[in-house]
């Protein structure tokens, strides 16, 4: 069956929306799917160590995500101006690409002033898109400084859909126990679920991990806008997997052991980097793949990821992984069972 858009359609209840992550990463539910057998099993996130043994493979998301979302004022009017910054273009100019709104208000040559103190100003240089900007900041401080500034006025970047403003404890849990490498907009969200305490009785267990760094983009959550999938473009989302995780993942194909991709980004990352042997080659660059049905998967044999909106790619690479209907049936298990959807909700590990 050829995929189109209109096969993702679902109802999504707006209660259903997580809008605060479980007091602890890994009492989130879990539903667990098995693709042999089409049964599914009501877990706890923490139950996931009963998956797995000795010599098997997780594979994680190193990403650390900036506060990324800042608000300035428009000089003259004063008017307040969301920016949200998506990447660095030039890092000596301090060019960056970011969405404005509104948008209609932002114009070639405007400036925007940030801080009580109007102690951050930039320009308005282009415009990409509808939203998009290119702003040059204007900051007499070194690089670092520049950078530091940023984060002081930046707030970690909610999804629109968590419905409420951002608090203290948002930019703890809004990053996974794994982010180190700097560069993302928006949480790889299966690898929130992780607890340290878990990690450590999975290591006792001979639980292997690796980490790669795919940078999430706000491209991953835009909409697609064309029944037919194939001409849907993805945005080009960075990424690093270095030789050391190679090995450790490398390790586990050849002893035929379960290697497991936490998340969408990883699964996208580890396929967009195959050797012709089906082992994982280190890769720095950029990816912009975009998988769904029909595909065939080739490294990870396992997987765990959020439930996501509807119409989403991340749905749609989802399907190609489980099958379409089987995917449907455990998407309509969630809602019948109350499960909490999107970023701060639960997980579904799929065998």
């Amino acid at each position: 069956m050829k995929m189109k858009l209109s096969h993702f359609n679902y109802d999504l209840p707006p209660e259903l929306i997580a809008q605060y992550p479980t007091d602890n990463r890994d009492d989130s539910r879990l539903l667990v799917v098995n693709r042999q057998t089409g049964k599914f099993e009501h877990r706890y996130f923490k139950d996931i160590l009963d998956y797995f043994d000795d010599g098997d493979c997780m594979i994680m998301n190193d990403t650390l995500v900036f506060p990324a979302r800042m608000y300035g004022n428009k000089e003259k009017t004063g008017a307040v101006i969301e920016v949200f910054l998506l990447r660095e273009l030039n890092s000596e100019s301090r060019l960056w690409d970011v969405l404005v709104d509104p948008a209609r208000k932002i114009r070639i040559g405007n400036k925007l002033y940030f801080g009580d103190d109007d102690s951050l100003v930039a320009e308005v240089i282009d415009n990409t898109t509808s939203r998009g900007r290119t702003l040059r900041f204007l900051y007499d401080g070194s690089y670092e400084e520049f950078r530091a500034k940023l984060r002081e006025l930046g707030e970690t970047p909610l999804p629109k859909y968590v419905d409420r403003p951002v608090e203290s404890e948002d930019s703890d849990r809004y990053q996974t126990i794994f982010a180190k490498n700097e560069g993302a907009v928006a949480a790889p969200v299966a690898g929130l679920h992780f607890s340290k305490q878990l990690v450590k009785r999975m290591e006792i267990k001979g639980v292997n991990f690796a980490t790669v760094t795919l940078h999430v983009g706000l491209g991953t959550f835009r909409p697609v806008e064309v029944e037919d999938l194939s001409k849907h473009k993805m945005d080009s989302e960075q990424m690093l997997i270095t030789k050391e995780a190679c090995e450790v993942v490398n390790k586990a194909i050849t002893a035929n052991k379960k290697v497991c991709a936490i998340g969408t980004t990883v699964m996208r990352a580890i396929e967009s980097s195959i050797s012709t042997q089906n082992t994982l080659n280190p890769h720095e660059g950029w990816t912009n793949r975009f998988i769904f049905h029909p595909y065939k998967f080739r490294l990870a044999d396992s997987m765990v990821t959020n439930f996501h909106p509807p119409r989403s790619t991340l749905m749609m690479m989802t399907s190609a992984f489980t099958g379409h209907e089987l995917l449907m049936d455990a998407y309509q298990e969630a809602l019948k069972e109350k499960y909490r959807f999107l970023s701060y909700g639960d997980a579904m590990l799929i065998l």
